[in-house]
């Protein structure tokens, strides 16, 4: 196996994308939604990076990429269609140990970057390590049928019973038993269909009596409120 999978936190991390077209928008609003800082370098740029930069959202500079573009990086992504420039990017990404990806080039990339399923916390990551990416299209648009909008909202309110529980005292070894329960006795489509009443009798049976789906829910949203910024 040649790629090693892995889920990266960027979150508040500076992620530099040199090119401003269609394909660096796409890069953009990826790592915008995964929490980045953004910056973009491209002497053009389509409406969409022009309207974030406005915003504030990310940085735009334009004007040609510069190797000093990269300090400070933690990730680095060339969408251009010069190949003088894309080699360049890489070259100033491999020198320095930054992640770096160029878009569709997976020879000049030390990461490929995967079609991606996504419902609430869930991700689902398809791969083809560079091969076919036509094909990493085509199977998340089968899963994209396949998990639905429910699955968030059970991890949710998994995620809900697993602090409350923690909460407790209770040992983390003991939860597992609680969690295979719930999934075995049909807690996932008891949320497909949205039937509170049997969801909060299947949560009375296996976890207690006090503990209901929308009380999960709004301790829940609580929690989230209260939560210390990301720095």
């Amino acid at each position: 196996m040649r790629y090693y999978p892995v889920c990266l936190d960027i979150q508040g991390r500076a992620c530099l994308v040199v090119g401003g077209g269609q394909v660096g928008s796409r890069k953009v609003g990826t790592l915008l939604a995964c929490g980045a800082r953004v910056t973009v370098v491209s002497p053009q740029a389509t409406d969409t990076i022009t309207e974030l930069a406005q915003q504030g959202r990310i940085t735009w500079k334009p004007r040609a990429y510069r190797s000093t573009d990269q300090q400070e990086s933690f990730l680095v992504i060339g969408a251009t269609n010069d190949e003088a420039l894309n080699q360049r990017i890489h070259d100033d990404a491999e020198q320095a140990g930054r992640l770096c990806n160029i878009a569709d080039q997976p020879q000049r990339c030390n990461f490929v970057l995967p079609s991606v399923v996504r419902q609430g916390n869930l991700t689902i990551a398809i791969s083809t390590s560079g091969q076919s990416p036509a094909f990493a299209k085509y199977m998340r648009r089968q899963l994209q049928a396949q998990f639905g909008p429910e699955y968030g909202r059970f991890l949710d309110l998994m995620g809900a019973l697993r602090r409350r529980l923690l909460a407790e005292a209770h040992a983390p070894e003991a939860h597992k038993p609680i969690f295979e329960r719930l999934i075995d006795e049909g807690l996932l489509a008891l949320i497909r269909q949205d039937d509170h009443r049997k969801i909060d009798a299947l949560l009375a049976r296996v976890v207690g009596p006090d503990v209901t789906y929308a009380g999960l829910m709004a301790d829940d949203a609580m929690d989230e409120r209260h939560l210390p910024p990301k720095e």
